[in-house]
């Protein structure tokens, strides 16, 4: 990580919280999300907690996500070629589904949670780490994006 574009970073870490608000959106999947979870937009209203350390706390995890896949991204026999948006995509998508949807469908079958509900979440994950993947690896192998 020796040159880093700390914009694909910043735009990495929030890709998370914009697509879940688009698609968590009730016009996009939040109500079926919501109905998979047995909840009204009236519950949700009612019951946010402390919005600041949810969006503190999930912008930090979704910092270390970025981390994590600027480092695979950028690993040793990754450049040339390799440098596009659709290869960092592929890693971001790779890594969504050997590592995040492992832990999601097993943290959620014991939560009890439904088949609807696990799907809708993976897919989620599955969008949102495709794009950080390839945005990192697009922004971070741009033709004289390092100063000689």
């Amino acid at each position: 990580m020796e040159h880093v574009n700390w914009l694909s970073v910043v735009l990495a870490t929030l890709i998370p919280m914009i697509i879940g608000f688009i698609y968590y959106n009730p016009k996009v999947i939040g109500t079926a999300w919501m109905n998979s979870l047995g909840i009204t937009e009236e519950d949700i209203k009612n019951n946010q907690g402390n919005m600041a350390v949810t969006f503190g706390v999930s912008l930090v995890m979704s910092f270390f996500l970025t981390f994590f896949l600027i480092n695979f991204n950028n690993s040793p026999g990754q450049e040339g070629e390799f440098d596009t948006f659709g290869h960092g995509a592929f890693h971001g998508f790779f890594l969504a589904v050997v590592v995040a949807l492992p832990v999601l469908i097993t943290n959620g079958l014991f939560e009890m949670k439904n088949w609807k509900n696990l799907i809708i979440n993976a897919v989620y994950w599955i969008i949102a780490m495709a794009l950080m993947g390839g945005i990192l690896d697009a922004m971070n192998h741009w033709p004289n994006a390092y100063p000689s």
